[in-house]
């Protein structure tokens, strides 16, 4: 089957275009966790919150996106299970289950599997519907990272949303330009190959 052939089936993400199998898979989850890890490294403080800037959120809804909703959630559980196993490879080097940030970890594992589905429908295909998975899945991302960290904190989730959403809102549109531009631009490359 040509890749063209596949690129334009209906329920086909972009992992989707390589040759089916199982060491396919498994390599695209361990890829998938290992890029959430290395983007995770990637790590600005924010003055007046414990949440640095990161590119992990960013990298958990790509690798989402792009492998499908049960690919993408095994490898952000992997991520997570090694990370609260004592792998650095959480924000800024930091592993276990007792930051207070952990929340979000759990929320790309969500998240991942929304816009998997999400992709599944098309939704990476254009820049628009693009743009609004990754709104939907940042926001999946916040509505389990915020109210933990109100309470991993111990602030009221009004402050937990000042110091724990607001600073990462344009950031988080960034990034939505970004995918924007890049998985439909992918997925006209592959179409003509």
């Amino acid at each position: 089957m040509s890749t063209a052939t596949v690129a334009t089936r209906p329920g086909a993400v972009l992992a989707d275009l390589l040759p089916a199998s199982r060491v396919r898979d498994t390599a695209l989850v361990l890829g998938g966790a290992a890029l959430t890890g290395l983007a995770a490294q990637l790590s600005v403080p924010v003055p007046g919150s414990p949440v640095p800037v990161t590119g992990q959120t960013f990298a958990a809804l790509l690798v989402g996106t792009a492998l499908g909703a049960r690919r993408g959630f095994l490898s952000l559980a992997l991520y997570a299970l090694a990370g609260v196993a004592g792998v650095p490879w959480f924000a800024g080097g930091d592993s276990g289950a007792g930051s207070v940030s952990f929340g979000y970890v759990l929320g790309m594992l969500l998240a991942s599997a929304v816009v998997g589905a999400l992709a599944r429908r098309g939704a990476d295909r254009s820049p628009l519907r693009m743009a609004g998975t990754m709104v939907l899945g940042s926001a999946v991302i916040y509505a389990i990272g915020v109210p933990y960290l109100a309470l991993a904190a111990h602030l009221s989730l009004a402050r937990a949303a000042a110091v724990g959403l607001v600073p990462f809102l344009i950031g988080d549109a960034l990034k939505a330009a970004l995918a924007m531009g890049l998985l439909p631009t992918t997925w006209k490359l592959a179409g003509k190959r």
